[in-house]
């Protein structure tokens, strides 16, 4: 197997289940040596221990990605393992959803916080070693190209009943890629969202299971899930490793001169 991403280091935010880990462990599988970022330590550890067992090498950073601070903790932390710092693809997230009229403050602002405050926060964090260093090496005639794919949704670029917040954040993060573009297009650097529709995590399963994420069940009821499923034109949810396939994509030299976009993955969904 061609491995894409060779001798590269890559963040992964949200590494410790569904669409990060599948990320995580297909970085690896293709080469890089991946910092895995998430709130469960448990969950964490076990992705970096699946890593090493392919061979490559991991190291878990685990803290609230909220708590103002962390983000460059990440950063930082994944410097001082791996000394340099090629992709970041800022994935983690949850929902807090409900209908306007009912939506309080806290749980709008943080939505929106997690989505895409902290992205900004970790893009800004790896400025040093993203852009500055891109700098450098253009002036001795390196060409490096480094990678930030930023997570949206199908969400985000339609909106979605009863996600006010995690919609407004969503597109957010679409504008946010394309700003990182414009200006940081010149250092080698791709910034790239990847908008996804339904694929099989925690938050798409059937609320019935219970799952509980901060305190709160997550999931969608099964009548409603069953619907949703129903309007995909390739009539199934997407897994989890299709979505990490994306990613790695937009990771890779194969999208070199891919800058500023947005990838749908949704299985030919249009609404």
């Amino acid at each position: 197997m061609v491995k894409l991403l060779e001798n590269q280091v890559a963040i992964v935010t949200g590494g410790g289940s569904g669409i990060g880990k599948a990320t995580a462990l297909l970085f690896a599988e293709h080469g890089a040596r991946v910092a895995v970022a998430d709130l469960d330590e448990k969950l964490s550890a076990e992705t970096v221990a699946e890593i090493k067992a392919l061979g490559s090498e991991a190291v878990s950073i685990c803290g609230n990605l909220l708590d103002p601070e962390f983000p460059k903790q990440v950063v930082e932390a994944t410097i001082a393992t791996f000394s340099k710092l090629d992709i970041l693809v800022n994935n983690a997230g949850y929902c807090l959803d409900g209908l306007i009229h009912k939506m309080t403050d806290e749980q709008f602002l943080e939505i929106m916080n997690i989505h895409l405050v902290v992205p900004f926060r970790l893009i800004r964090a790896a400025s040093p070693y993203m852009r500055d260093v891109a700098k450098k090496e253009i002036e001795q005639g390196i060409v490096h190209h480094r990678k930030i794919i930023n997570v949206s949704s199908g969400s985000g670029v339609r909106g979605n009943m009863g996600q006010a917040n995690y919609s407004s954040a969503k597109a957010g993060v679409i504008g946010l890629s394309k700003v990182v573009a414009q200006e940081w297009g010149q250092f080698n650097i791709n910034s790239n969202a990847v908008a996804f529709g339904f694929i099989d995590t925690r938050l798409t399963r059937p609320k019935e299971e219970g799952t509980v994420i901060n305190g709160e069940v997550v999931g969608i009821p099964e009548k409603v899930r069953n619907i949703l499923i129903n309007k995909i034109p390739q009539k199934r949810v997407g897994k989890a490793e299709e979505a990490a396939a994306s990613i790695l994509f937009l990771a890779s030299p194969l999208s070199n001169y891919v800058n500023g976009q947005v990838l749908g993955v949704n299985g030919g969904s249009l609404t």
